[in-house]
Formats: structure tokens, sequence, C-alpha cells
């Protein structure tokens, strides 16, 4: 999962990251509202963590403005106030849900994780193509009766590509969706992680593949059976 902490206060917004991270998500953190909708409008993140009161530009403008980009990324906001008429402007500007300051990792995690899953009213357990199956919430993948636990990088890439496998995805596309804007991860960091898919792939027997574009990206495809009786 990539998170985005929009978050004027530092200390608080890396503290937030760490509790991410230590879950094994990305996260990027910015500390005021204009760099908040620059990146909260690139469509990259899977959920956006914004406080209200910011410098530049507050979370209700923020979200306003990622709204009328047609971005529908999960957004909870953040608050110091207990404030009824905060909450519900929030809400009526975009936002999907609020959390009041202070709160515990625990409720902030199981807020992150509710918001994630949801795609509309549907639940998405697992994402196919071909014959593999993604388990999202495992991180176990499978075909062909067989499966096996991947690692986080791994999970990230191939969620991306199984959920849009008709798209060709460039290293730096990659790069930016699983580790984040501000990585200083590099274009053989991608390769080793796609090499050790396409092992996994390859134990699987699976008949998707990793194909290769040069100079261009990587695409899933997959090879089709054919019977001869």
């Amino acid at each position: 999962m990539n998170i985005l902490v929009v978050e004027d206060e530092r200390h608080l917004a890396d503290s937030i990251c760490e509790i991410f991270r230590s879950q094994k998500y990305s996260c990027d953190a910015v500390y005021n509202g204009e760099d908040g909708f620059a990146y909260g409008s690139s469509g990259i993140y899977d959920v956006i963590v914004l406080d209200i009161m910011l410098p530049i530009m507050d979370g209700f403008e923020v979200v306003r403005k990622i709204r009328g980009q047609n971005i529908n990324t999960p957004i909870i906001l953040l608050t110091a106030r207990d404030d009824i008429r905060d909450k519900v402007k929030g809400l009526d500007c975009g936002a999907d849900d609020y959390l009041t300051k202070p709160f515990s990792n625990d409720e902030l995690l199981a807020r992150i994780r509710a918001l994630s899953r949801r795609t509309g009213d549907v639940i998405i357990e697992e994402v196919s193509f071909g014959d593999l199956t993604l388990d999202l919430n495992s991180y176990i993948l499978s075909a062909n009766r067989k499966s096996l636990r991947i690692g986080h990088k791994e999970f990230e890439i191939l969620k991306m590509m199984m959920s849009n496998p008709n798209q060709i995805f460039s290293k730096d596309d990659i790069i930016t969706k699983v580790w984040g804007f501000l990585s200083e991860a590099e274009d053989n960091n991608v390769e080793v992680y796609i090499s050790f898919i396409r092992k996994k792939l390859q134990f699987l027997k699976s008949n998707v593949q990793i194909s290769t574009v040069r100079k261009v990206g990587y695409h899933l495809d997959y090879k089709e059976e054919k019977n001869f009786d």
C-alpha cells in the first residue's frame, strides 16, 4: 500500500510514516497544503492522511481541489478539534473519514485498512489474471493448485500490474508507486524485483509472464494453451 501523509508538524508526520512502514507500507510525507495537493493529485496513492490545519492551503481546500481533478483516492482527515462542524465540513468537501488527535496507532491502522479496501461498496479480496490469483489480505500468490507467500515489494508490483493488465509500466512508474516519490530507489532495484517475480511465476508454472517492452517498460502477458485433441 502506498500512503501520503500531509501534516505540518514534521515530527508527527514522520512518526505516522514510521507506523505505516512498520506494517511494510510505502509512505511519503509533505508538510503544507500546496505540496499535499501536488502529491495527492498524482493519483499514485492508495490512501491520503490529511491534516486540516495546514500552511498555504488548509485541508478542506486540498480535498476540494483533489476531488476537482476527479481523483478518488480515499482521504482521511486529521483534526485536533473535536468539533462536529469540522467533521461535517470535511466530509462534505469529499473526505471519506476523519480521526481526532490524539489517536491510537491501532485505530489509525484499522481505518487505513478499511479505506484501502473500499471500492464503492465492494471490498476486493483478490485480483486475478490468466491462471494467477493474488490474495490481497494474505499476500498469497496462486496458480495451478500451487501457492506461495510473496514479499511486500513483489506484492505491490504484482497488485499494480494485475489490476491494470493492459498497461505498460515504466521503471519510473514502478519506483514512484511502490517505493514512493521521495525514494532513492533506482532502475536496478526494479530489475531485481521483476526477476524475483519471474522466478516465482516459473515455480508456480503459471501461464502469466512479465514481458519487457524495450526502452518502455513492463506489462503482464499470458501464454494461450493450445489443445491439439
